[in-house]
Order: structure tokens, then sequence, then C-alpha cells
């Protein structure tokens, strides 16, 4: 009998070994292997011998990533190394740049189709040509499509809109020469479109106009031409870039929650809208190299929350008003390589340095920046008004009395109907569901904030053990603080005092204690922080629960706002990079390690909910480490509930750091953040010439050995020290439109990580042999 107990125990045991060996079904398996055979075996496929592989525990690594779900991919990821370096693609395939003339697309894409459960296809420089087929519609499932730095043309296939579960489609840096479908918009969950550096020619394509999902739209560098519709229907439209092409109507109407607009090299013509001064939530505005005319409207340079404005190159003339007022957030004015005249308003001079402003090459009554005389701007535009003036008199004449006559009958016939059909009075429940939605701070309507969703399942995965926010009332907090004893308080920054409590489950927290703000209602702030609640990442510091105290007053004043964090008890990193005794110190694979975790926090902020968090105010004593040294970023997304704040603490705080003096955005202070982890806090105190010379040296050997931390050159391997100190130039670049994008940085540091984890392994088997 023990005999055969044991035999029943070693066979429950063998069959466990073997049912997790060969989790994944064997059809998947055969997919992969075709999959490989149709990429003619890239090296980065070497991992995939045969049968034998268990996919789904392999390590991911930065080059080929597979996730499985119920014994099916549901993700796979492959990143190869035949970038898109041609100048001009004429269709054929092309020798150690893409596969071979013997590659089928449709047989690819009917191979890829047998993933039915596939939700994220990443394929990027793999070296893929040909157009794509219609047959990617099989692909039901994909909610994430990647298919940049390939050598894809023609057109974007129609059947793609039949894929309703995309969210988003990156095609960036290929060939395609044709047309987006008509049928776009028949993509209800879609919010992020990108077809940057293509070879897309037609007009813009309507359909995309009533995507009301789209959250970031980029056609940039490609050769669109034409009118550019109204786009003010994009209501959740954040980022819209359509800079380098060839249209020339004049500038269209834009969503009123747009945060970024860069529409340069085209050729606008006539004014900039009046309504672009209303654009409460514009951040970043670039309109240089087009064929503006008159004077640009006052209020953009004065917008709440504008930081980068660029005019240059333009027709724009007349004189700016010298009581001209620049926003507390604008840093870079370009408008230069004009016909202004008159005085420069005192707001844009130079002699602040927390503001660049360039203005050469115009006509203004200052010996500087090269400008020319009076008559110069005056005789200038006269010729561009003959130009224009001269062109089609009667056509023009003939056009405005056409219109005049149609207004006349469209205002009778409207009149008539509204005699007819329309009662006399409006309802005062629409009045109050307009003012409500038109008030709604930041831009944020009421619907948006209630019904923010994720984009993908990714986030919603990646936060499934995290307990749920709830409310709390004044009376619990005044309890698991000790009535917010001194014994408890932990500290004061730029976004209130802070709290240490515990609750009644035996749970430590951190409580944040915003100052009193009148700005929202009581009503405004509860959606807004319901929205602040469904940021949910194992990298961000666990919202708990909020707390509005009124005061015990009325519903629509707000006295306190409570927030109340996770305690993570092991410090902040900036006092980590500062430690210097062995085994507490950060070695260079755990200061990485730190790194990414927060950058996929930053990363999910900007597109794991809709309408994204951007401007964090990224800093490392806001990077929180845990007892198993994870990192998670605290103070995230609070501009949303105390904006005012959030300013003054900026001036307060961080008037030292050079981050601040150019332009504040998320990429450009985790470059910082980069450069701290590098060399080490001191470099906060730092301010910009002696920065950027710093930055200079640490290109060079003896540079390094003088600047870089002794632990992290101890730790680390020079190619890994390398690709980090790369990419943080690259975030610190002054140009925000040079500096890359969050997905790179994130690529770039686990490069890194994988080269230094390489590195160890080979100095350990060294030391093993010696």
């Amino acid at each position: 009998m023990g005999y055969l107990n044991l035999y029943f125990l070693l066979y429950i045991t063998w069959s466990l070994f073997i049912l997790r060996t060969y989790q994944l079904q064997s059809s998947q398996t055969q997919v992969l292997l075709q999959l490989r055979k149709h990429l003619e075996y890239p090296k980065q496929l070497d991992i995939w011998i045969d049968h034998g592989t268990d996919f789904c525990y392999e390590s991911s690594s930065t080059q080929v990533n597979i996730t499985c779900q119920d014994n099916f991919i549901t993700e796979l990821k492959i990143l190869g190394d035949k970038s898109t370096k041609v100048g001009d693609f004429d269709g054929f395939a092309i020798a150690n740049q893409t596969l071979s003339e013997n590659f089928s697309m449709d047989s690819f894409f009917v191979t890829l189709a047998r993933l039915t459960s596939l939700r994220v296809l990443s394929l990027v420089s793999l070296g893929i040509w040909g157009p794509l087929p219609d047959k990617i519609h099989r692909l039901s499932s994909l909610e994430y499509l990647d298919l940049s730095s390939n050598f894809l043309f023609g057109s974007v296939p129609p059947k793609i809109s039949t894929m309703v579960k995309l969210q988003t489609i990156k095609l960036d840096d290929n060939f395609f020469n044709e047309t987006l479908p008509d049928q776009f918009d028949s993509l209800s969950n879609l919010t992020f479109l990108s077809l940057s550096n293509n070879k897309l020619k037609d007009p813009f394509p309507s359909s995309i106009r009533r995507i009301s999902t789209l959250s970031v739209l980029i056609l940039s560098k490609n050769e669109i031409s034409g009118r550019l519709p109204d786009l003010s229907s994009l209501s959740s439209l954040n980022m819209l870039d359509l800079s380098g092409n060839k249209l020339d109507s004049n500038l269209p109407a834009l969503p009123r929650g747009l945060a970024m607009a860069f529409l340069s090299k085209n050729s606008f013509s006539s004014e900039i809208p009046m309504h672009y001064s209303r654009l409460n939530q514009l951040q970043h505005l670039d309109l240089s190299f087009n064929s503006l005319t008159g004077i640009p409207p006052a209020a953009l340079f004065s917008l709440p929350n504008i930081s980068y404005l660029n005019l240059a190159s333009n027709t724009l003339s007349g004189s700016l008003p010298t009581h001209l007022h620049c926003g507390a957030k604008l840093s870079f004015v370009d408008i230069s390589n004009n016909r202004l005249m008159g005085a420069l308003p005192s707001c844009l001079s130079n002699e602040s340095d927390k503001r660049v402003v360039k203005f050469d090459e115009n006509c203004l009554s200052t010996s500087a920046h090269g400008q020319h005389t009076e008559s110069y701007c005056l005789e200038a535009v006269h010729m561009k008004r003959k130009e224009y003036g001269g062109k089609n008199v009667g056509i023009l004449v003939g056009l405005i009395v056409g219109m005049l006559v149609i207004m006349v009958l469209l205002v009778l016939g409207f009149l008539i109907l509204c005699r007819r059909y329309c009662p006399r009075g409006i309802s005062e429940q629409h009045l109050l569901h307009k003012a409500v939605q038109d008030h709604s701070a930041r831009g944020f309507s009421s619907d948006v904030l209630t019904n923010a969703r994720y984009i993908s399942e990714a986030g919603k995965l990646g936060s499934q053990n995290l307990p749920v926010c709830r409310s709390f009332t004044f009376e619990e907090l005044k309890e698991v603080t000790n009535n917010f004893d001194n014994s408890s308080f932990m500290g004061e920054g730029s976004y209130g005092k802070l709290y240490k409590g515990r609750l009644d489950n035996g749970t430590q927290v951190a409580v944040r204690c915003l100052p009193s703000s009148k700005k929202y209602t009581n009503r405004n702030l509860k959606l807004r922080l319901d929205l602040l609640a469904k940021l949910r990442h194992p990298h961000l510091v666990c919202l708990l629960g909020h707390c509005i105290d009124c005061g015990g007053q009325d519903n629509y004043s707000v006295n306190k706002v409570f927030l109340i964090y996770e305690y993570v008890s092991n410090g902040n990193f900036r006092t980590h990079l500062s430690e210097n005794t062995p085994g507490k110190s950060l070695n260079w694979s755990e200061r990485l390690a730190v790194l990414i975790g927060v950058a996929k926090a930053v990363q999910f902020l900007h597109t794991g909910v809709i309408p994204g968090f951007f401007n964090n105010r990224l800093k490392t004593n806001n990077i929180l480490l845990d007892e198993h040294r994870i990192a998670k970023l605290g103070d995230y997304g609070l501009s949303i509930i105390s904006e005012e704040i959030s300013n003054n603490g900026r001036k307060q705080e961080d008037n030292k750091s050079w981050q601040m003096t150019i332009l504040e955005d998320d990429v450009f202070s985790f470059g910082f953040m980069l450069i701290e982890a590098i060399v080490g806090p001191s470099v906060s105190a730092h301010k910009g010439a002696f920065l950027r010379d710093e930055l200079a040296s640490l290109n060079s050997q003896d540079g390094r050995g003088k600047m870089v931390n002794p632990i992290v050159l101890a730790t680390s391997s020079q190619e890994s020290l390398s690709i980090v100190i790369s990419i943080s130039n690259k975030c610190l670049c002054t140009e925000s439109w040079s500096r890359p994008s969050l997905e790179d940085v994130l690529w770039n540091l686990q490069y890194a990580a994988q080269v230094q984890a390489t590195a160890d392994n080979e100095q350990r088997i060294g030391n093993i042999t010696l």
C-alpha cells in the first residue's frame, strides 16, 4: 500500500510538471515557430528553438515579450533591428533592410490570425514590407497594434475599421502613401492614432473627426494637403500633431480640452482665431513656419496653462499691446521672423531667467536681435495684401453677395420655423446642465470626469490586488491621526501637510491635508476625486480614500480635502541616492529597477485613463521605496484638484531647478531624475549653464570619473551607463518636440538593465572560473 501511495504521488507530481511545462496549447506553439520562419529567423527569436520551449514562462526582454492567459497568447511584442533608414522605398525588398523577396505579407497575417486571443501586437523594426492586407481584421480581439518602423505601403486597409476593440494604432515610420479608411469612426474605442513620417497625400480624413474617444492624434511628417476641417467635435483630444504637412486652409476650430497642438511647417493662412485664446487647457502651441497674418491675440500669451508658444516664421504684423500679460507658466516664446512693429512688451523681455523669448527678424523698436527698419515690415505687409487682394476680385465679390443672399434666406426660414414649432421657454434644467459643463474646471466636462475609462486591460490586470478607494469622514481621520497630533506630523510640501496614521484594521496610512480652496464645488470635487481614484498601478502609491470637509456648511463650499494613501515605509529615492553606507546604498542595477518602475507608472498616467494625467512634477523625493525596494510614485495627478497650490509650490520649492526654467513636462523632469541617479542629488542645486556643462562632460571618460557617483562607477558597465546618459541628454533637450517619448525612455532603461545584467553574469562566471 505504501508503494502504491508513493506511485500515485509521483504520478500527480509528474502530471503537474507536464501541465506547467506545456501550458501553452500546441497549436499556439506551432504558430510562434511559423512566425519565426516568416520573419526569417531573426536573432531576437533564437530562444524559440523547438516545441520544448515553454514560451509562456520564458523571461521577457526588451526585444521579445509574450504574455499568456488560459493557455492562449494574449500579448506578442517583438523589437527588431531593421530600422527604416532609406529616403524612399519603391515597394521591393532591400538587402539587409527588409525581409527578403520571399516574404509574403498575406501568409504572415494568415499565420498571425491563428492567435485568436491576441490583444496586444507589437512588431517593430523587423523589415516587414508590402501592403497591409485586409486579413488583419481577423485579429478581432486586438486592442493594441504597433507596426512602426517597417516598410508598409499603400493604404490602411478599410477592414481595420471593423476591429472595434482597437484602442491604440501606431503605424509610424512606414511608407503608407494613399488613404485612411472612410469608416474610421466605427472604431468606437480608439484613443491613440499615430501615422507620423509616412507619405499620406490625400486631404485630412473626415471620418477622424467623428472618433469621440480619440485622445492622441499624430499625423505629422506626411503630405496631407488641402483644408483642415473643424476639429472641435474631438472632445477627448489631448494632443494633436499635424506638423510637417501641406495643409493650406485657415486655422480650424480646436477642441476645448486640447493640451498640445503642433501645427508647424504647413501653409496655414489668415489670422490666428480668437477662439484659440479660450483654450484654457492648452500647454504647448506651435504654429511656426506657416503664412499667418495679423496681430496674434493678446490673450494667447496669458492662457492659464500655456508654457510653450511658437509663432515664428509667419507674416504676423502690427504692434503687440504694451500691457501684454504673460501667463505664470509661460517659459518659451518665439515670435521671430515676422513683421511685428512697435515696442516689445515688458513680459517678453529676456531679463528673466525663467522665460526664453526669441524676437529677432522683426521691426521692433529695439536694437537687439537683428531688427529690420519699420519700412521693411510695412512694405512686406503691403505686398502681401496686394498679392492676395489682387486675385480674383470679381469672384470674391460674387461669393460675398451670394453668401449674404443665402444668409438672409436662411434667417427668414429659421424665424418662420421658430414661430411655428419652437416653444417659447427654455428648460431651466437644460441651462443648469450646460452651466455645469461650461464651468467644469480644467476643461474636463462632467461626463468625462464621471465616465473616464481605462485604455487597455493591462492597467486593470496590474491593479487587481489593490484595495478599493473609499470615502472617509472627518471624524474617522481625526481618530486615525490622533486628532492630527504633532507626533503624527511627517512634513509639509507644496501640496500641504502630511500625517501618519493607522486604520482600525492596523493598516498604516499617510494622510495628505490639502489647503482650502474655493475653486471647486463639492460636487465638482467629488467627480475629480473619483477620477483620481481610477489611477491604480503597482508603481503608484495607492490612494486608499479621500475626505471632503465642508466645515459643517452647505454642500457647495469646500473647507479642506484629505487624501489617504498607503504608507510606504522605506523612505524616498533621493534619500537612498544620498546613502553611502555599504548594504544600504543602491547599486546601478537597483537604481535602474527604480527608474524603470517609475517610467511604467508615468506611462500609465499618460495613457491608462482618459483623460491622461500629464505634468506630474516628477522628483526623486516623490519616489518612495517599500520594504522590498519597489518604487512607487507619490503626489501624482494632484493638479486636477489643487492647481493653484501647484503653482505656488513651484515658486518656493523648485526655483533652483533647471527643469522649471525652460519647459516643464514629465519627460524633461524624468531626464533630470536620471542625472540625479547617475551623479547624485546634489545636482538639483545647480542652475542652467553649469548643469549643461556637466552634461557635456558626462560624455567623456575623464568627466565621468569626476562626476559620476562612486557607487555607480563601481557597479555599472560602461555600455549600460552610456545608454542612460544618452537618453538623459535627449530628455533634457530645450526643444520639447525633439525629446523622446516616455515609451522610448522606458525602452532604453530596460535595454540598459539587460546590458547590465549580462555584464554582471559574465563577471560572476569569470570569478567562478578564477
